[in-house]
């Protein structure tokens, strides 16, 4: 782990969190990574908040050995009938998120739950506030998460920065104007895959704004290289390897037969990385060729995918849209001054948080090459454009994800001039992020 890192996952809990359990009658505490009794209860609580079965013992295993990274911390109730058991999950560790023309440290959010039998104790409020003020005291500029369900967590100051596109190809229809296929693809196993994977994903992910680092246990779990992994056996590896001999590419999926007609079966599409446009395009067009397929399914893709300018007829493929990855400044100046804008400017930003975290007056000052200073200020300058915005509007802009234009057309930011923030905070791609945590 980094320094940062191990900080954070060995830090003392909040004091506030601390006090508002207990003024509910229970008891908060960090979960001993070493102790696989303590979690093995925590697992439970978690998959009984997500409303999945008990788990094997092959998966408590499995998730004992690839999560130690990860900073638990859980509710009890000692009286309970079952005390071992947590009453309240939430689990986060550091990461790294990728920004326009950068990269910035993040607090992870995951397995946020609270047992049907002790809602409405503010348990939810006491651990995201108090874990938000231990990130924020620590150092890092932005937490970050992915949700079950999304209307729960603007309270907190969250915002939805990046949206995911599903997609459904009709193969049949959908022809191919994209660029010839060069380079050579294979396949390779799942083992390979994997190795392969991960360092390809370390190379692409600094340039693709939303995406951040993958705990080493997912990658095990997507390629069904570890114990716990869901019928490994149906998953199916590609690498693309351009001219140079170099892997670039790799796509990674499962095949759905369809029974009454087995030339009309399903690709589902879990994962594709491509260094290279060369590599993007010969993967899509060695999916859309292959024999006996109907149809691809493919989720977690971008908003504005190059595939849809690939296809002869983009009405073959239908294509929904959903919220996906949620961001939450901690540190103005830290998470404003990681990224680069889309134009010199200066503005006056005057940030609400409802948490009283991160709210301040900023002077936000683009120079010609994009890149920002960020000053706290006690009150706005005279002259200078004044955005009055929230930490979750601020938050859901940060990336590029959504135009301040949109914003202040649906009242939820407010300036003179909205187009010209949208000039400062532009950007050339729309963010992504490629898999759920």
């Amino acid at each position: 782990m980094s320094d940062l890192a191990t900080l954070f996952h060995d830090a003392p809990l909040d004091d506030g969190l601390r006090s508002g359990v207990a003024a509910a009658a229970l008891e908060v505490r960090r979960v001993d990574d070493a102790d696989r009794a303590q979690t093995d209860a925590w697992l439970e609580a978690v998959s009984r908040g997500f409303l999945d079965g008990e788990r094997t013992e092959v998966q408590r295993q499995a998730y004992f050995d690839h999560t130690a990274h990860r900073r638990k911390v859980a509710v009890y109730d000692a009286g309970s009938p079952q005390p071992a058991i947590p009453v309240a999950t939430f689990a986060s560790w550091a990461t790294e998120l990728s920004v326009p023309g950068g990269t910035v440290p993040a607090c992870a959010i995951s397995s946020v739950t609270v047992a049907p039998t002790h809602r409405r104790r503010g348990l939810l409020r006491h651990l995201m506030s108090g874990e938000l003020r231990t990130a924020a005291a620590l150092g890092f500029p932005l937490a970050a998460l992915t949700v079950s369900e999304s209307s729960i967590y603007g309270r907190f100051g969250f915002g939805a920065a990046v949206s995911a596109a599903g997609w459904e190809i009709d193969v049949r229809r959908a022809g191919w104007v994209g660029p010839a296929a060069s380079g050579r693809i294979d396949f390779v196993s799942r083992e390979r895959g994997r190795e392969i994977a991960e360092s390809l994903h370390a190379r692409i992910r600094p340039g693709m704004t939303g995406e951040v680092e993958r705990p080493g246990g997912q990658w095990d779990f997507a390629f069904g290289t570890r114990p716990d992994a869901d019928k490994p056996e149906r998953l199916r590896v590609l690498h693309y390897r351009g001219d140079g001999g170099e892997v670039d590419g790799l796509a990674l999926y499962s095949v759905s037969e369809n029974e009454a007609d087995f030339a009309s079966s399903t690709i589902h599409l879990t994962m594709l990385l491509a260094a290279t446009d060369a590599a993007y395009a010969s993967l899509w067009q060695f999916l859309l060729s292959m024999d006996l397929i109907a149809t691809i399914h493919a989720g977690e893709l971008a908003v504005d995918e190059p595939l849809w300018w690939m296809l002869a007829d983009q009405r073959a493929a239908k294509i929904t849209l959903r919220d996906h990855h949620y961001l939450r400044v901690l540190d103005v100046p830290a998470a404003l001054g990681a990224r680069q804008f889309g134009a010199a400017d200066t503005l006056v930003l005057e940030v609400e948080d409802p948490l009283a975290i991160a709210g301040a007056t900023f002077v936000l000052t683009v120079d010609e090459s994009g890149a920002a200073s960020v000053d706290p200020v006690d009150h706005a300058p005279l002259g200078e454009l004044a955005v009055r915005i929230g930490i979750t509007e601020l938050s859901a802009i940060l990336l590029g994800g959504v135009s301040p234009v949109t914003l202040a057309r649906a009242g939820r930011l407010q300036t003179d001039d909205p187009a010209r923030v949208a000039r400062v905070f532009g950007t050339t791609a729309a963010p992504r992020l490629s898999f759920w945590y």
